[in-house]
């Protein structure tokens, strides 16, 4: 049997499913092949969106028009925003979901979503045929033109999304026991590796974990610290939901409908790291039966062990699973030792005394993909039509792997109607820089996210993601108009906001009485409104008390009050560094502007250092700006180029 499609999206985990949605809501003609539809967007380990930068990420998805944030906010039992002690810049948006209505909630969106079918199968085989287009050194010399199956399909398309998650050669740990699989009870994919590997695209193994699952009414909660969620109510979209244009949409609307829970703080002790020790020689980690290399920001209870053994307890979070289950899920606890090992050592953790497992913790290696391989498009440069996405790049995280997702569906989609692309640089988006980093640097271990690893961190606020993308993503198709009208809408209110507090005026002899009671500097003479905004002991909350006029101006928003006067605000109290983070942004967009694909061969430029030569060979990067963040590659180099440029 054939089917025919656009555009074909291997894998229905996060990556996949917002590469199938962004793909179909942009016109083409989409096929979502899955092994288990029952288990689209499973979470596989934390039962979590969002957290430092991933935060940002969910945000971005959101005002290009992504489905991770809408889903969240529906299925979201707990919601707290990170980091709220330190500037805006690093203010970081996280939510516990329901784990079981986070999926079905996924199958929902894509049941409803035009131009896209489901097929639940397993690809093996990737169908590869000569390209149309006349070989250049720039230009691959395949295509891809479709998939098969496992049970005998053939799904013919002009462009192939893989988004196998941890599925490509799978191979699960706990102790010395291994079995394979791409997930617990589920198969691994075991020959999708080889049958793309043999067109000359490099692959490696990566190695994550997960930790124990525990049954919550053996848990003494008594002897733990109980930790609450926000008391004020976030979202993660900023489009309305269901409720259209109410009070209850926007960043500051309601978080979901379900339930609010709390988690639970609870540590380890010497004791519990005694027994966990006792099970080292066993442990897959370090008796040689995993080689592959783990992720760094997320290691194993065992791990932790090794690597500060002089830390007498380390924190545990225990975390609901969702509003009807008792399971619960040890956030800290992920380990690959004996299962006898694991309990045991629970079972001395303070209020897990009596726990009850539902399974133990388990390590899983599997194949992925050097990204250094990609274009920023995620398209391959060796196979043209054939995009990856999630961890098949190396990276880790539901966000990482679903922000990569959004690009390689858009991209995908744009393919079959030519050779539009949609690239987003590392001043536009938190997605920018993660794709910049994976096709530039490459990985040599799972890659996390982090707001140290943007250099414009001010500009890529979790505020601010729809003042960035919406327009950009409306003009490809993506957004739609009545998402493209919601932030036009408050881009005027704020507009509006700041050009009042631009020339509202404020007398001294009227404030300064208020101003020492709030603890700052009286005035010498009179100012305008957002000179006194700009002050860190000012907001708009304190100063709508003494200054009437302010309260009234932001009482006659007609929605999404909160939402748009904290843009305002942050916008006002921090001009400064944005305009200064932009006058660097932009000075880099000069080097981004210069395009030496194809116009050097690098092995020939005598001028270069031998390591440049052979970097700039390997990536062959795309502009300037992108030869300069290739690690080994020297300003002195990049001078090089310039004059050969003629610049």
């Amino acid at each position: 049997m054939i089917l025919k499609y656009d555009v074909v999206v291997v894998g229905g985990g996060h990556a996949g499913c917002e590469a199938a949605c962004a793909a179909a809501n942009m016109g083409a003609k989409t096929l979502l092949v899955t092994m288990d539809m029952n288990k689209i967007a499973q979470m596989s380990c934390n039962p979590a969106v969002g957290g430092i930068a991933k935060g940002q990420i969910v945000r971005e998805i959101d005002a290009l028009g992504g489905q991770m944030g809408r889903v969240t906010d529906a299925t979201a039992i707990q919601f707290r925003m990170l980091n709220v002690g330190k500037g805006p810049a690093v203010w970081s948006p996280r939510a516990q979901c329901d784990r079981g209505k986070f999926i079905w909630e996924w199958r929902r969106v894509i049941d409803e979503t035009d131009n896209l079918d489901v097929w639940q199968d397993q690809v093996d085989e990737l169908i590869v045929e000569p390209s149309q287009c006349a070989a250049t050194a720039s230009q691959p010399t395949k295509q891809v033109v479709g998939v098969r199956t496992i049970w005998g399909a053939e799904i013919r398309a002009k462009s192939v999304v893989i988004t196998a998650g941890t599925f490509l050669n799978g191979l699960m740990h706990i102790g010395r026991k291994m079995v394979k699989g791409g997930r617990i009870a589920e198969p691994a994919a075991e020959h999708l590796t080889e049958s793309i590997a043999q067109h000359g695209i490099r692959s490696a193994r990566m190695k994550t974990g997960t930790p124990v699952r525990i049954d919550k009414r053996s848990v003494d909660f008594s002897k733990m610290r109980q930790q609450d969620g926000e008391q004020r109510a976030y979202r993660f979209s900023y489009f309305p939901g269901k409720s259209g244009k109410s009070g209850k949409s926007g960043i500051s609307g309601q978080s979901g409908m379900l339930p609010q829970l709390p988690c639970w703080e609870c540590y380890t002790s010497p004791a519990v790291h005694e027994m966990l020790r006792s099970g080292l020689a066993d442990s897959p980690l370090y008796n040689g039966q995993i080689q592959s290399i783990g992720p760094r920001y997320c290691p194993s209870i065992e791990t932790k062990l090794v690597t500060f053994p002089d830390r007498e307890q380390h924190l545990l979070f225990l975390e609901p699973e969702g509003s009807e289950t008792n399971e619960m899920y040890l956030n800290g606890f992920s380990s690959s030792l004996p299962m006898d090992v694991q309990i045991a050592a629970l079972r001395m953790i303070p209020g897990l005394e009596q726990a009850k497992v539902y399974r133990p913790g388990y390590a899983i290696e599997y194949d992925f993909f050097d990204p250094t391989q990609l274009k920023h498009t995620l398209e391959s440069k060796k196979i043209e039509g054939l995009f990856f996405a999630g961890q098949v790049n190396g990276t880790t995280g539901y966000e990482e792997a679903a922000g990569q997702g959004l690009v390689a569906g858009i991209n995908a989609a744009l393919k079959c109607d030519g050779n539009k692309e949609f690239v987003m640089h590392r001043d536009e988006s938190y997605i920018g820089v993660l794709i910049d980093d994976l096709v530039t640097k490459g990985v040599d271990e799972p890659y996390r996210m982090f707001t140290s690893r943007a250099e414009y961190r001010i500009l890529l606020r979790q505020d601010d993601a729809d003042a960035r993308l919406t327009e950009r993503s409306y003009e490809i198709g993506l957004a739609k108009k009545d998402r493209f009208d919601w932030w036009m809408e408050k881009k005027a209110k704020i507009e509006e906001i700041v050009e009042f507090c631009k020339t509202f005026p404020i007398k001294a002899k009227e404030i300064n009485g208020a101003l020492e009671q709030l603890g700052t500097t009286p005035l010498q003479f009179g100012v305008k409104l957002e000179d006194l905004i700009a002050r860190p002991q000012l907001n708009f909350n304190n100063l709508m008390d003494i200054i009437p006029e302010l309260r009234e101006f932001i009482d006659k928003l007609p929605n999404r009050k909160a939402e748009i006067s904290e843009a305002a605000e942050i916008r006002i109290k921090y001009k400064g560094y944005i305009e200064r983070e932009r006058l660097v942004a932009d000075k880099m967009h000069r080097l981004e502007n210069i395009r030496i694909k194809g116009h050097f061969d690098y092995e020939k430029l005598q001028g270069l250092s031998t390591e440049c030569r052979q970097k700039l060979t390997a990536i062959d990067p795309e502009t300037l700006a992108q030869a300069s963040r290739i690690p080994g590659v020297s300003p002195s180099d990049i001078n090089v180029l310039l004059v050969l440029m003629g610049r």
